[in-house]
């Protein structure tokens, strides 16, 4: 199997998990209201509903293109808003081990992107 397909499946697992994660458990309401968001309860509700749509795509390996840009986008929000301000309150350290995660599906998301242009230049 090609790797890119495993790409795929790893990333949308995660996006899909993730999700559904943030419609059912009821801590991420305080996460997001904590952020300072406005409209924390809707924003939240489109996150999960795009990170759900969004990795059942590139589980699914339909519509890669348009699915990867969303998804980077809410990774770069989740990055800026919960990850970079631990750097100035527990160091660079503390960001890069609580980032990992994050700076990891970014480049997949990217990785997947590449991918799928060229799917769409051919």
């Amino acid at each position: 199997m090609h790797v890119t397909k495993w790409i795929c499946y790893a990333t949308g697992y995660v996006f899909i998990i993730s999700g559904m994660m943030k419609l059912i458990n009821p801590d991420f309401r305080e996460i997001f209201a904590g952020i300072g968001l406005p409209f924390p309860e809707v924003i939240l509700l489109l996150v999960a509903l795009v990170e759900l749509g969004c990795g059942m795509l590139i589980a699914g390996r339909m519509y890669m293109y348009v699915a990867v840009a969303p998804l980077l986008f809410i990774m770069l929000g989740a990055l800026y808003f919960t990850k970079v301000p631990l750097i100035g309150t527990t160091g660079f350290l503390n960001f890069a081990f609580q980032a990992r995660l994050d700076i990891v599906l970014v480049i997949m998301l990217l990785l997947i992107w590449q991918y799928a242009r060229g799917l769409k230049a051919t």
